[in-house]
């Protein structure tokens, strides 16, 4: 069922129990008395709701567009939500994207019609947007484009992959981030001597290491942070201490993983900071994320498979046994599972860090490939066909041919081996690192030129 809130004073939300003014029972927990109710308590978020920003200038206007509200987990998407329906006196009508079908919503659209007939607007919220598949927003887009709706939509992950186009051109988005850790470090202050809706009436202090640890624990998310110093009070004063410690932090943030969703953004992002933190030789980086991956129960075969085309893409000839290593990653990974095959995804990610880098081999295949695509009419030299038959000879098939072995060096010169038209393209175009610097000099020789005077090895990108 849809959860409606009111903003209107003594209106009561029919799933909450409570309205804005009302504030939350007693025995909620500590997240949920401590949520926001203005824009002016909403902090941490001065980009989106800050003094010049696009949603308190509408505040103040008395209107609201239609906004996807996209960051982390706990980072006020929710509360922001019923904050603006509020200021703006709209009824506020949440739905989740998982449990809410076609015909629940097309019943909120005749609702919110009627409300608009008596001068009410409503604010649609559809918490996890991103699920929602493309019939259900396709019921939304036309009442939010007349106004019968206003959509605040909140997602974790990026909309411009998750929301439709013509959704996404009608609605504006609004970034906001997990905490900084001052942020976090004020969220959990003003709770501990709030006496109202916080833990003030218990008079507890905070040692300052306890409270370093929980801002950190939390990962810049509120809802964690307030939720584990709901925990570490109690355990405090289960103990008839005066003071949150260290040790109750700790046990209330036992084993707290981070958010990390293996079909989403977290997936992609990290996975390419590791990535670009091996390209780009830093062997202390590509440790880190890749202990953020494994942490967070990331598919250590993804990870591997991801370290074999770098081997391929990035290192390539620079450094050849660089997939020798890789691929002997993948089968120790897949022999040993974890947490042994983290020793050789370790080994294997320094290794990969250090290495030259060179992607001329695939920065020529692409070259290669442009040429390919724009010559597919040009016939095979008859030079280099194979002559099955007598009749395939007498056109030809294999005359001229020269056996590289029976050639001096193993390379028949002046022959070439590309179309005709071809002949004097150069695809691959070798860097100077490493084993490549080699394989540079012998290429040099092979095209009758004299050796390669640069040694700042090839930069070109594919």
């Amino acid at each position: 069922m849809p959860d409606r809130t009111t903003g209107n004073p003594g209106d009561t939300g029919l799933q909450q129990g409570f309205s804005f003014d009302e504030g939350v029972p007693e025995d909620a927990p500590l997240a949920a008395r401590m949520r926001p109710r203005t824009l002016d308590e909403f902090s941490g978020q001065e980009d989106a709701t800050g003094p010049k920003s696009m949603l308190r200038a509408c505040v103040r206007a008395g209107t609201l567009p239609s906004v996807i509200l996209w960051g982390p987990p706990g980072c006020g998407k929710t509360t922001l939500a019923r904050i603006l329906a509020r200021s703006v006196d709209a009824e506020f009508v949440q739905v989740s994207a998982v449990t809410s079908g076609v015909a629940d919503l097309r019943a909120l659209v005749g609702d919110a019609k009627k409300r608009r007939t008596l001068g009410r607007r409503t604010v649609l919220f559809v918490d996890e947007i991103h699920r929602f598949n493309k019939a259900q927003q396709d019921v939304i887009l036309p009442h939010a484009e007349d106004g019968t709706v206003v959509l605040l939509g909140a997602t974790t992950e990026n909309p411009s992959f998750e929301v439709i186009a013509p959704l996404l051109s009608r609605a504006r988005v609004v970034r906001l981030h997990a905490l900084a850790d001052d942020a976090a470090g004020e969220v959990i202050d003003a709770a501990l001597t709030d006496v109202e809706r916080g833990l003030g009436r218990w008079s507890l202090s905070m040692d300052r290491e306890a409270r370093k640890a929980l801002v950190d624990g939390a990962g810049g998310d509120a809802r964690a942070a307030l939720t584990a110093l709901d925990i570490a009070a109690t355990l405090a004063r289960a103990e008839g201490a005066e003071s949150i410690m260290p040790v109750h932090v700790s046990a209330a943030i036992a084993d707290r993983r981070p958010y990390y969703d293996k079909a989403g953004d977290a997936h992609y992002d990290t996975i390419s900071a590791f990535i670009k933190s091996l390209r780009g030789s830093d062997p202390d980086a590509a440790l880190y994320w890749l202990a953020r991956m494994i942490d967070s129960g990331e598919d250590p075969l993804f990870i591997v498979r991801r370290m074999v085309i770098l081997a391929s893409e990035d290192v390539g000839l620079a450094d050849p046994q660089a997939l020798q290593l890789a691929t002997a990653c993948q089968q120790a990974v897949h022999f040993l599972g974890l947490p042994e095959g983290v020793l050789a995804m370790a080994e294997c990610a320094v290794y990969l860090a250090l290495a030259p880098k060179s992607n001329s081999s695939y920065a020529g295949y692409l070259r290669a490939k442009e040429a390919a695509a724009n010559s597919s009419h040009l016939p095979v030299p008859l030079h280099l066909r194979n002559a099955v038959t007598s009749m395939m000879r007498d056109f030809g098939y294999g005359r001229g041919y020269r056996y590289a072995h029976d050639e001096p060096g193993h390379v028949a010169e002046g022959v070439s081996y590309l179309p005709e038209g071809l002949a004097t393209a150069k695809f691959y175009q070798p860097g100077a690192l490493g084993t490549e610097a080699a394989l540079w000099q012998r290429l040099e020789a092979i095209r009758g030129r004299g050796a390669p005077q640069s040694t700042t090895g090839n930069h070109e990108q594919p």
